[in-house]
């Protein structure tokens, strides 16, 4: 992915080694990451997931934090493409609701960070809070989807992108009242529906991030075909059936709570042919059409 000379955004905060008594390079934490997610895919709590992380952290032995070469671009790299996502939905939003797009903050963090939505951990991989409509990346997650989840690509790789513009996806979702409305729902019945609801959310936002992927490529070339397949890979490895299968050698399609491999692949081409928010429409599918 081409983003040589592109500005970096400004609406990020930068609390990498100045976590909570942590301090995890890259790659420090990629078992754990993994682990965080299957507990989740599985119907685990967040809680255990949090109790993971706090046993398997790193103390920081104080001192100014350095960063190697590969962290540095990889901020660098985060921060292009978050001011691409603030400028692709900052247009969207004046074209087609005639309103001002308010852009989330990235926040960049390592191990552990506080958020409104609780105590952030690097277990839980990259994720959005409407508490305080911010992103978090640790940017460890990179290395670990090229180590524990084999996906293509290099530091500046269509499927890194896809990660961020899926969390802003999410952003997307609090903007337009869906996220609160699904997140009411899930609270008022049971442990399976709510599920569901939880996959449509995370296939919605699959969309989004091929909505902005579609304008990328319109407006600046950037995108190759070699990056659009390795962005699919990576939609394909973080499917909750392959993830399960991959864990347990079986899925349980009950405890879904991102999409299958297909279902993400579909959604995010779906956004990146089309370019139209108007067929953000998970919600409306049945669970065949899904």
């Amino acid at each position: 992915m081409r983003l040589e000379g592109r500005r970096e955004s400004e609406n990020v905060e930068d609390r990498r080694g100045m976590s909570t008594g942590t301090r995890v390079g890259l790659g420090g934490i990629g078992g754990l990451i993994i682990a965080g997610l299957i507990t989740l895919l599985m119907g685990g709590n967040i809680g255990d997931v949090l109790q993971q992380a706090g046993g398997m952290a790193i103390q920081n032995e104080g001192g100014q934090t350095e960063f190697t070469q590969e962290e540095q671009e990889l901020a660098t790299f985060a921060k292009q493409v978050f001011a691409s996502t603030e400028d692709i939905w900052g247009d969207i939003f004046k074209r087609e609701l005639g309103k001002q797009y308010p852009s989330p903050t990235l926040v960049l963090y390592t191990g552990s960070t506080q958020t409104a939505c609780g105590q952030g951990q690097a277990a839980m991989g990259p994720f959005y809070c409407s508490g305080d409509q911010n992103v978090y990346l640790d940017l460890a997650f990179f290395q670990t989807m090229d180590q524990q989840l084999g996906v293509k690509g290099d530091n500046s790789s269509l499927a890194k992108a896809y990660v961020i513009a899926h969390e802003v996806g999410h952003h997307i979702e609090y903007l337009m009242g869906t996220l609160d409305q699904a997140h009411r729902r899930m609270q008022a019945t049971n442990q399976t529906n709510a599920n569901k609801y939880s996959v449509r959310l995370e296939l919605m936002a699959d969309f989004y991030a091929g909505v902005w992927a579609h304008y990328e490529s319109k407006y600046f070339n950037s995108i190759s075909d070699k990056d659009l397949m390795e962005a699919i890979d990576c939609a394909q490895k973080i499917g909750d059936d392959y993830l399960q299968k991959r864990s347990q050698g079986y899925a349980s399609p009950e405890s879904f709570t991102h999409g299958t491999s297909a279902q993400r692949m579909k959604w995010f081409k779906l956004g990146y042919q089309t370019g139209d928010v108007r067929q953000a429409t998970t919600f409306q599918e049945s669970d065949a059409t899904l």
